[in-house]
């Protein structure tokens, strides 16, 4: 490092911002709830015509 502390390079990170994409967020979000449905779906489908033990 350049002489720089911990603390002083903590505190240089928490004062950066980063701009989130709103519409990615969403998106993710939402593609990821339709992966895990899907995935739900597909285990009652096929639990669906065994017998329980």
């Amino acid at each position: 490092m350049s002489g720089m502390s911990l603390t002083a390079l903590t505190v240089a990170a928490a004062e950066e911002h980063h701009e989130v994409n709103d519409a990615l967020s969403w998106g993710i979000g939402a593609i990821t709830l339709v992966i895990l449905l899907g995935l739900l779906l597909g285990l009652i489908a096929f639990g669906g015509g065994r017998e329980h033990s």
